[in-house]
């Protein structure tokens, strides 16, 4: 076949196809001396390949390697290349002359690859080093001057270069001397040259020291010490045919097989003329036991398995020695060089994978960097890659053994969620040897649906008194995303709770969902909280929505009954006084609610009368007035101290103790009329203030009966005159819950009338009533539970409501003839103010009132309904 000229044209693509390549690549070398300590520098990589350092991390500088890949690492805040851990020449390059590690440096947006050669020098770090810590010559005495005597293997040394080049010095003596003989493999071989001749009965034996030094600076130094020993007679070494050998194998031969038959003569006759053959060494020396030697024929074979990868030659020193006696040696060297054969797949590797794609990606997209090798040479190592047809993907050679994985089509997650790509790596061996990686690239989705709690609104029900940092509740969201777009955090919607900050109170755990109490919460101080959970995905922009938690506050019985005002130190009583007599009062309220605010009122056995007589006095059981059980007479003692306690219904009960001190004074006279205590003189100027009390109060019931009645008025007229529209709240059957007082519920579902439910004694839990059921008014965008008062109809029924309560608390005072005389006040409003929304707390209670116990209500107008608490209050 003949060489045709090179086209013109064909030479002009190639040095545009280069130019382009440079342009998208680099190249750079450095140099690096072996066993560097760790942080050694090397190069500023990045400013000698055009890099800026800010921009490194952003574009994800990264380097690969084969093989070891940690010996070098890049500071990425310098961009400087340094020595990561040790490197040794030898172990990394053997013997080979030129020794680089080779780096490829991967940035991406856009993607850039560079190449980047490290050299290796080599130092002076390995000593030489004989194969033989001892060498032992037997030398006739019949050995004439300047005979020479072969040394058995000379040293080596592991570097390379002056650093390995070796010089021998004997030590000083009067019959040798030493020569370096090189051989035709330009190996050098140290000998012994005889001085003058040998007695062997003057000296038997002789020592001396064979000392290696190599080129280096410093310079290293091996000793091997030789033990000589003076014989006769046998005066002839054998000999080989040839002083070295080569052969030439296929690194797939089987184990034993011959690799050449040796042959060495002597000239000495008889026992001298026989010969054994022996290894000597095998380089290199972790290859010892590759071949063996049949000592009587010379023939060597395979002991193991050749590998071109591994070592593709081998040296072979072999020793000839004869049975005289003294025996003597020959020697020889046979070289074995390996041939490749194509017995190695090529390897594939994919590395920087960029998944998942989005489904947005556009053409040209770089997916993923693949990486080829075959250990093998020549064609046997040239790899081409194919990938999976009718794919949107193709693969790009970006230089030698790499590729780049790009989009090349349209992606559709709708369509296909993910593809299963198969790159196929094919060696120029003969067979051809493939190997085949697979990449799984998944199609990404955008970030296009919100987190969806299950439900709009939560109610959650907390004793009070809770640990600090009790799990109270747990929202959840589902987000139809995937991957992180799915991924949803939880946070509070932050506001204020009176003075407070609402993540004082509560918190959520931004990955589980759980609500917190952070602190004991306190019914007495709030009875409702209620806030939003905001749930956000990590996409990219975040989407959310927000869920409202209706947290309850239930009472627990952790207030205990508490007296006031102070009573005064003592009170005087007049012995005249009657049974049934009221002569004290012990006033208590408690903060909490229902059963756990019921007080009981009872007297202790102290004030018992001695001598187990009947006591003079008794407490009310809910009443807490203190009246006498029968007439006083001159036999009661004077001073009279009562123990008086207070407890309440809760579980446990909580108690007080009230101590109230009687003095019997002697003097006046009896009422004729009064059920009531009157003490001292100015008696009848107290009746008479009380006549005048009892006409405004006649007169503020009547006011108020007419204002009850014109409300009831004007409520009908506005009902009748408003308009049924959209967005109007149309009012539905009324429901009335009431405690009885064994504390069951009772409702009537058709009733439009209010009812209060009480038994003869006091309450035993609070006293819920409801209006008609009203649907909810719409709210203003962003507001949560805040409702204009004004027109609203369940506060129009609350307002009404407790108009009736309150004309019906008057009533009920008036309809007990018994308690006009000790009446010295009347009722008054205490506040009416906005809870949250359409709820408004409504409380007003008793002023003076003496011999009636009276419990002051509170309403709240909540979602329609209207409830009402009922609270004691101890009046005097």
């Amino acid at each position: 076949m003949t060489r045709r000229g090179l086209d013109p044209g064909r030479l002009l693509l190639s040095f545009l196809l280069l130019a382009a390549w440079e342009a998208g690549s680099g190249q750079v070398r450095y140099s690096v001396p072996e066993e560097a300590k760790h942080g050694t520098f090397v190069g500023r990589i990045a400013q000698d390949l055009g890099l800026e350092l800010a921009e490194l991390v952003p574009r994800l500088f990264r380097m690969a390697s084969k093989g070891r890949g940690d010996l070098l690492e890049v500071n990425l805040q310098n961009g400087i290349l340094f020595v990561n851990s040790r490197i040794d020449r030898e172990e990394l390059c053997g013997r080979s002359l030129e020794c680089s590690i080779h780096l490829e440096v991967v940035v991406e947006r856009p993607l850039q690859v560079f190449h980047v050669e490290v050299e290796v020098k080599d130092i002076n770090d390995n000593p030489p080093v004989f194969s033989l810590r001892e060498q032992k010559l037997l030398i006739s005495e019949s050995k004439q001057p300047d005979s020479h005597f072969p040394l058995e293997g000379g040293a080596s040394d592991a570097d390379i270069g002056l650093n390995s080049l070796l010089t021998y010095r004997l030590s000083l003596n009067e019959y040798f001397t030493l020569k370096v003989v090189t051989k035709t493999d330009k190996s050098i071989l140290p000998e012994l040259i005889l001085r003058k001749s040998l007695d062997r009965e003057e000296m038997p034996e002789l020592t001396i020291l064979l000392t290696a030094l190599d080129g280096g600076k410093p310079e290293l130094t091996g000793s091997v010490q030789i033990q000589i020993t003076i014989l006769d007679v046998n005066d002839n070494a054998p000999e080989f045919d040839k002083p070295s050998y080569k052969v030439v194998l296929f690194e797939n031969v089987p184990n034993d097989t011959r690799v050449i038959q040796l042959n060495a003569s002597d000239l000495d006759e008889g026992p001298n003329r026989e010969i054994s053959y022996g290894i000597r060494m095998i380089l290199p020396v972790s290859e010892k036991r590759m071949f063996s030697i049949n000592s009587e024929t010379g023939e060597i074979r395979i002991y193991g398995k050749l590998d071109f990868e591994e070592n593709n030659e081998y040296e072979i020193q072999v020793n000839a020695v004869d049975k005289g006696i003294p025996s003597m040696a020959g020697h020889c060297t046979v070289l074995v060089e390996v041939l490749d054969l194509n017995d190695n797949t090529p390897e594939v590797m994919v590395t920087s994978l960029s998944l998942p794609v989005r489904e947005d990606a556009q053409m040209g997209t770089v997916i993923a960097l693949i990486s080829v090798s075959d250990r093998d040479s020549g064609a046997n190592g040239q790899v081409t890659c194919s990938l999976t047809p009718h794919v949107p993907f193709k693969l790009v050679s970006t230089f030698k053994n790499y590729y780049s994985l790009v989009l090349d089509g349209t992606l559709d997650r709708e369509s296909v969620a993910s593809y299963e790509l198969v790159v196929t790596a094919r060696d120029g061996g003969s067979p051809s040897l493939w190997a085949t990686a697979r990449v799984s690239v998944e199609v990404g989705d955008v970030n296009d649906n919100a987190p969806v709690f299950a439900q709009p609104e939560y109610t959650v029900f907390v004793k009070e008194n809770n640990a600090p940092g009790c799990h109270i509740f747990t929202v959840s969201a589902r987000d139809a995303d995937a991957q992180e777009n799915a991924r949803v955090a939880y946070s509070l919607v932050e506001r204020r709770v009176g003075e407070r900050a609402l993540s004082s109170y509560v918190s959520v755990h931004a990955e589980s969902g759980q609500v917190f109490a952070l602190q004991p919460l306190d019914r007495e101080e709030l009875e409702l909280l209620q806030f939003r959970v905001s749930a956000r995905d990590a996409g990219a922009p975040p989407l959310g929505s927000n869920v409202t938690l209706q947290v309850f506050v239930l009472d627990e019985n952790d207030n205990a009954p508490a007296l006031l005002p102070p009573p005064p130190p003592s009170q005087r009583v007049a012995r005249w006084v009657g049974a049934g007599q009221v002569v004290a009062k012990v006033r208590a309220v408690d903060a909490d609610s229902g059963y756990n605010a019921w007080l009981s009122y009872e007297l202790q056995e102290e004030a018992a009368a001695p001598g187990g007589a009947r006591s003079a006095f008794r407490v009310g059981l809910y009443t807490g007035e203190i009246s006498t059980t029968r007439a006083l007479d001159e036999a009661d003692a004077a001073r009279q101290r009562l123990l008086v306690l207070v407890k309440d219904h809760g579980e446990p009960a909580l108690t007080a103790t009230a101590t109230v001190l009687l003095w019997l004074e002697d003097g006046g006279a009896a009422p004729k009329a009064s059920s009531r205590l009157v003490v001292g003189p100015a008696a009848a100027a107290a009746e008479a203030a009380l006549v005048d009390v009892h006409v405004y109060l006649v007169v503020a019931i009547c006011a108020v009966s007419s204002l009850l009645v014109l409300t009831l008025l004007v409520y009908t007229a506005l009902r009748c005159s408003a308009p049924r529209g959209e967005g109007a709240c149309v009012p539905g059957p009324a429901r009335l819950v009431c405690s009885s007082a064994v504390g069951s519920w009772s409702s009537s579902p058709r009733r439009r009338r209010h009812r209060v439910c009480s038994g003869e004694g006091p309450p035993k839990a609070d006293l819920m009533a409801f209006s008609p059921s009203l649907p909810p008014c719409p709210l203003p965008d962003g507001e949560v539970g805040e409702q204009s008062t004004g027109g609203d109809t369940s506060s129009k029924v609350g307002y009404c409501f407790f108009i009736f309560i309150f004309c019906f608390g008057n009533i009920s005072l008036l309809s007990r003839p018994t308690s006009w005389p000790s009446v010295l006040g009347f009722h008054s409003l205490k506040k009416i103010k906005p809870f949250h929304g359409n709820k408004f707390l409504i409380s007003f209670k008793y002023i003076r009132h003496l011999n009636f116990s009276c419990i002051s209500p509170t309403f709240h107008v909540l979602n329609n309904e209207i409830k009402m608490k009922w609270r004691p209050w101890i009046t005097t």
